[in-house]
């Protein structure tokens, strides 16, 4: 009876069109807030009978910014250029919903005004 249900599930997922979510956040307490949102979301689960959930890639690298004359932002100084330390977050997004729900959550967890996001439809071969 489970691996029937396991193997249900399977199906449903194989028709979602999958989506990556990808952001820029600085580490630390803001990364580990925009995460928990993203996957209360639905964002991280991969198909399958493993049922994995809160799946990411993270790397660090240096953003660079500058915030314009109406700005107010979360680091650095209105007209000046700014280089920092953030974490590039990838996550799995099954299903377009989830993907805006995922979305979503991020702009209301992320502390920047504007934060970095890209939204990319995958191909299943």
């Amino acid at each position: 009876m489970a691996s029937f249900g396991l193997a249900a599930v399977a199906a449903a997922t194989q028709n979602l069109v999958r989506y990556k979510l990808v952001f820029h956040v600085p580490p630390g307490p803001a990364a580990e807030v925009c995460k928990s949102a993203i996957f209360a979301a639905g964002a991280g689960r991969y198909p399958g009978p493993g049922n994995y959930t809160e799946c990411c890639w993270t790397t660090s690298g240096i953003g660079q910014f500058r915030p314009g004359d109406a700005a107010n932002p979360h680091l650095g100084q209105v007209g000046v250029l700014e280089h920092v330390e953030e974490l590039r977050i990838e996550t799995l997004c099954m299903g377009e919903d989830v993907a805006r729900k995922a979305v979503e959550a991020l702009k209301i967890a992320h502390p920047y005004e504007e934060p970095s996001y890209s939204v990319y439809k995958l191909e299943d071969f």
